[in-house]
C-alpha cells in the first residue's frame, strides 16, 4: 500500500498530477487545496497518499497535509461518499473549516458544497461529528496556517495592489472580505482580490 510519494512533478492539472518517482510516473488525483500548494512542473514534492483499490483499477489520491488525508479517509467511510465526492468536498472547503463545520453541525455550510445536499450534509454530521471530536486537535494542528504567515501574505498582496494604483483603504476593505485558506499563495489571493476590485 503506497502511503507517501516523493518525486518531481512531470505534469500538473487542477485535479491530478503525474509524479515522476525515479523514472516511474504515478498519476495522483488531488483536491484543489493541494494543487495550490504545489510547485510548478519540474519542482519536487512529497504527498501523503491514499491508495484506493477497485476490481478494475488502483487509484492514488494525494494530499499536501496529513490532516487532509485523514479527513478524506473519514469522508469515504460514510455510506454514499466515494473518493471522487470526498476529493470534491476537500476542493471546496479547507480541512480545518470542514472539521469545524462537521463538529458544529453547520448544515448550511456543508450543503453549500457542490454535490452535497441537505440529506448528505446531515449524514456526514451524524457519522463524523463524534469521530472528529476525538481526533480533531491532532488533525487541525497540521492544517492551520499561523496567523503571522497569513498576515505576511496579506501584506504582500496589499503592497502589490497599491503598486498597481489601487487605493490602500479600498484594498484593505476587499482583503477584509476574503478568506485566506491554509493553502493560499500570494497569487491566489491576488486573483481573488482583483476579481472583486474589477467589479
Amino acid at each position: 500500500m503506497i502511503a507517501l510519494l516523493t518525486g518531481t512533478i512531470a505534469r500538473k492539472a487542477p485535479d491530478f498530477i503525474v509524479l515522476d518517482v525515479q523514472g516511474v510516473g504515478y498519476r495522483v488525483q488531488i483536491p484543489f487545496s493541494t494543487y495550490y500548494d504545489l510547485p510548478e512542473e519540474g519542482g519536487n514534492v512529497s504527498l501523503n497518499i491514499y491508495t484506493h483499490v477497485k476490481e478494475d483499477a488502483i487509484n492514488l489520491y494525494g494530499f499536501s497535509s496529513l490532516a487532509e488525508k485523514e479527513l478524506f479517509q473519514l469522508l469515504i467511510s460514510v455510506s454514499g461518499v466515494g473518493p471522487r465526492l470526498a476529493t470534491n468536498i476537500l476542493s471546496n472547503i479547507g480541512a480545518s473549516d470542514l472539521s469545524e463545520a462537521l463538529m458544529r453541525g453547520d448544515l448550511g455550510r456543508l450543503s453549500a458544497i457542490p454535490g452535497i445536499g441537505k440529506k448528505s450534509a446531515e449524514r456526514l454530521v451524524l457519522e463524523l461529528k463524534e469521530k472528529l471530536k476525538k481526533q480533531a486537535p491532532a488533525a487541525l494542528a497540521h492544517d492551520e496556517k499561523p496567523a503571522a504567515a497569513k498576515q505576511d501574505l496579506r501584506d504582500d498582496v496589499l503592497s502589490a495592489l497599491v503598486n498597481l494604483g489601487y487605493k490602500e483603504a479600498v484594498v484593505q476593505k476587499v482583503l477584509d472580505g476574503l478568506e485566506i485558506g491554509a493553502g493560499d499563495t500570494v497569487e491566489d489571493i491576488l486573483k481573488q482580490a482583483l476579481k472583486k476590485l474589477m467589479k
